[in-house]
């Protein structure tokens, strides 16, 4: 197994670069120096590489082209289209075709270097930002990209794209032209944060999809800029993507090292089992393991043995993110907090964690644990306190004094958890009637779980369904009998777009630099509109404040602490019911697939695997 020797090197780097965990040691760039174009732009303090620098800290320049890595991905799709809402697009389309103005360093919290634009200048109080494109900048065809292609991919994407695309564009008053390769965005208002998220559209070819219904799905392969072009489809089985060895900007120092594998391809899988089932069987080269117990004692098949795969742990300095069974407030019967933490208690997490995992992995406790932008425990104080004091009155129980999950018990019954929700349910109208919870009209506490039946980015679907078969038998002693329900994909992906569940899996990672797209998560606008990531139907004035308060920040410790406090509102709104996190991406390849030892503070997240891994020459 591969030894990280540079991690302490990695965290030194990090803190001089301005983590924004440091407590006071990161002042924002001073407004002056905003004003003249740059190369890269960090959301605060300046960019920790250089102009000119060679390439990213997590590249290997010499990194070998050719080779094919073969990679697996549950249920299918029937789309090329990942910018819209309608369809099921393939996996990759979005990664590996398409470009956009900048490109994020994964070894940064939130820091931007120039891709398709080679500078970027931003007014002193950031009501504008300005792009000046490369010359030589082409997509697949030949064709260079304009200016042109660019204002027209943002306003498309803003008003007919998927709608995580709408929110920031509401906050854009207008874009134009301002030579043959510039362009400036002014902004309703200053924003802090706007014009990194503007740095990150993906570019689209105008000529290919003018005319067209751009919000309609399809299987036309986009025609982009990127290392890579579609090859193969196989609608819903297989999508393979052919490095592209004429790609424009291959010798840029943001590309050097990375997309080195002549073919990807996607191979797709009706659920986990058979994922895995492939991966032993050599179709699949790499496996991300989701499952500490199978991790220490599964992996003892011929592949491992005869060294054809290794393992590998990859460590990070990210935020937990938040992932278990999430609660539709839109259903009245969860719109009650203490219906929602009566569930909580009702879920014997010290008990599933080690029948499903043997106990290896710590239980999530916040939307941003294991980071200092966590809550923290007990009360809050400081700079907290007062963002949240406007809102003490409306706030659920436990976001200013301090909130904290039921410990459990290792028993299959946690009869203390049993006797606490059964007075919650009490004090919010639900008593057991002749073995049923009813409330007062009689009326039975019923619900559906709603599950995808292949599995999500970080729990497969049999591991999912066996930890709701233990929450199902554990509801019985307060009389609930949830219904359960497995869909395919594309029918759980319908629905859940569409907020037609009460009770689902929820997984959403958190980053170092959490800003507007927290809107798209929590915000109001999503407790109605359909496909926003509030699938919990957060309707809260004091979340929407933490929000903006974490946009406008104009330091480092302001920014903390907004972070903070928003994370007390929604983990005291109780919304999830949190299950365990793991430290570490667990790893298994092909042993001819490697990749750099110098680790991204991100570790194992988009942008490190494939784009910095190579395979050696047999």
């Amino acid at each position: 197994m591969r030894i990280f020797e540079n991690l302490n090197k990695c965290a030194i780097r990090t803190m001089a670069a301005g983590l924004l965990a440091l407590s006071g040691g990161v002042a924002a760039m001073p407004l002056a120096t905003l004003a003249e174009p740059a190369h890269g732009i960090a959301i605060y303090g300046e960019p920790a590489l250089p102009e000119g620098f060679a390439h990213l800290p997590y590249a290997n320049p010499d990194a070998p082209k050719g080779g094919t890595i073969r990679l697996a991905e549950p249920g299918g799709f029937d789309s090329l289209k990942p910018w819209v809402l309608k369809g099921n697009a393939a996996w990759g389309v979005g990664v590996h075709v398409t470009e956009s103005l900048m490109t994020r360093s994964i070894d940064e919290p939130f820091t931007l270097y120039g891709l398709l634009a080679e500078s970027i200048e931003i007014a002193p109080d950031r009501s504008w930002v300005a792009f000046t494109l490369r010359p030589e900048a082409r997509f697949s065809d030949g064709s260079p990209v304009t200016v042109e292609d660019v204002i027209w991919s943002y306003e498309t994407l803003g008003t007919q794209g998927h709608p995580r695309f709408l929110t920031a564009w509401s906050r854009v008053e207008r874009i134009e032209a301002t030579g043959p390769h510039s362009l400036r965005l002014t902004f309703v208002a200053p924003d802090r944060e706007l014009p990194l998220l503007m740095a990150l559209r993906p570019i689209l070819k105008k000529a290919q999809w003018e005319g067209q219904d751009f919000t309609d799905s399809t299987l036309e392969a986009p025609i982009g800029s990127g290392p890579y072009v579609v090859d193969r489809v196989d609608p819903g089985r297989s999508i393979s993507f052919r490095r592209n060895p004429d790609h424009w900007a291959r010798d840029l120092p943001v590309m050097r090292g990375l997309n080195n594998f002549d073919t990807i391809r996607y191979d797709y899988f009706a659920d986990s089992n058979a994922m895995f089932e492939a991966f032993k069987a050599g179709e699949v080269t790499v496996w991300r393991e989701l499952s500490a117990q199978r991790w220490a004692g599964e992996y003892d098949f011929p592949a491992v043995t005869s060294g054809r795969v290794v393992k590998a742990e990859i460590p990070n300095e990210r935020p937990s993110g938040i992932m278990g069974l999430v609660m539709n407030s839109r259903n009245p019967i969860f719109a009650d907090w203490r219906v929602r933490q009566a569930m909580i208690e009702m879920f014997n997490f010290p008990f599933i964690n080690q029948t499903l995992n043997g106990g290896a992995d710590p239980r999530i406790t916040s939307y941003f644990s294991n980071s200092v932008l966590g809550m923290g425990d007990g009360p809050a104080t400081g700079a907290v306190a007062d963002l949240l004091a406007p809102f003490a009155a409306e706030l659920p129980p436990g976001a200013l004094e301090g909130y904290a999950l039921p410990e459990g018990s290792d028993r299959s019954m946690d009869r203390a958890g049993v006797r606490r929700a059964l007075d919650l349910m009490a004090q919010a109208g639900w008593t057991v009637q002749e073995g049923q919870l009813r409330n007062a009209d009689g009326q039975p506490f019923a619900f559906e779980i709603l599950l995808n039946q292949n599995g999500t980015a970080m729990r497969s679907g049999s591991e999912t369904q066996q930890i709701v078969n233990i929450y199902v038998e554990a509801l019985r002693p307060l009389g609930i009998t949830p219904r359960v329900t497995l869909l395919d994909a594309a029918q759980y992906v319908e629905r859940t777009n569409n907020y037609q569940f009460d009770m689902t899996w929820y997984e959403r990672g958190l980053s170092l630099s959490p800003g507007s797209e927290q809107r798209l998560y929590w915000g109001r606008d999503g407790v109605t509109t359909p496909g926003s990531r509030n699938w919990m139907g957060i309707d809260s004035p004091a979340a929407e404040a933490m929000i903006d308060a974490m946009v406008e920040a104009d330091s480092a410790e302001a920014f903390t602490a907004a972070v903070q406090a928003l994370d007390r509102v929604l983990t005291a709104g109780r919304h999830v019911i949190p299950v365990s996190f793991s430290p570490i991406s667990r790893l298994a390849h092909a042993a001819d697939l490697t990749y750099p030892p110098q680790i991204p503070i991100y570790g194992d997240w988009p942008g490190f695997m494939p784009e910095t891994w190579w395979q050696e020459a047999n």
